[in-house]
């Protein structure tokens, strides 16, 4: 058996209340209990609880894929319609490639359950080697847009099935992923022989 790759994964909660200390994170701790499930390889967690800034949210951001050499940034919170909510326009504002498939399939699964998912600005973008991605601020609603709608009938893919090879792409380490949480989508050209 192959030994699996650490793969370096940046956690980021973005929320004036909590990051002030008025209420515990919930984001974080969602984000790492999903990860931890799904993906088989290590995992070095790099995780920040910061406000709703957008030049903290930039400078994090830049920080965890430049300093910190993340393949994978997950942030949550700050997606909204808010004048608080400047996560996308930060995402944005460090990316040298926009990604728009992940927000359009998060905004897709979340309206099976709100219609209220249609004001979701996530975005998903690629800087240097690493991708980017603005999830929900619910730790529901986290779980249900990286692993999907399996149940449904057709199945709904959750977000996470591309992102393994979105890394391979960026000469990151093979994410391997349990099939019982996430069936990771590659092209058979991209498995290994």
């Amino acid at each position: 058996m192959t030994t699996l790759a650490p793969v370096h994964i940046g956690l980021v909660s973005v929320s004036d209340r909590a990051s002030a200390g008025v209420y515990q994170d919930k984001g974080l701790p969602a984000l790492r209990d999903w990860l931890t499930h799904a993906v088989r390889n290590p995992i070095e967690w790099h995780e920040r609880l910061i406000a709703d800034d957008e030049t903290t949210i930039a400078a994090t951001l830049r920080e965890l894929v430049d300093a910190q050499g993340c393949h994978l940034v997950l942030t949550t919170g700050g997606t909204g319609p808010a004048p608080r909510d400047v996560t996308p326009e930060a995402t944005l504002a460090v990316a040298d490639k926009v990604m728009p498939g992940f927000g359009e399939q998060m905004r897709a699964i979340s309206l099976n359950f709100v219609p209220t998912a249609i004001l979701s600005r996530q975005v998903a973008v690629i800087r240097r080697q690493a991708l980017i991605i603005n999830l929900p601020g619910q730790p529901k609603s986290i779980a249900e847009t990286l692993q999907g709608l399996p149940a449904a009938n057709p199945p709904v893919p959750g977000i996470f099935a591309a992102v393994p090879y979105c890394v391979d792409l960026l000469a990151g380490p093979f994410i391997e992923t349990d099939p019982a949480i996430c069936v990771a989508f590659r092209p058979k050209s991209a498995l290994p022989r």
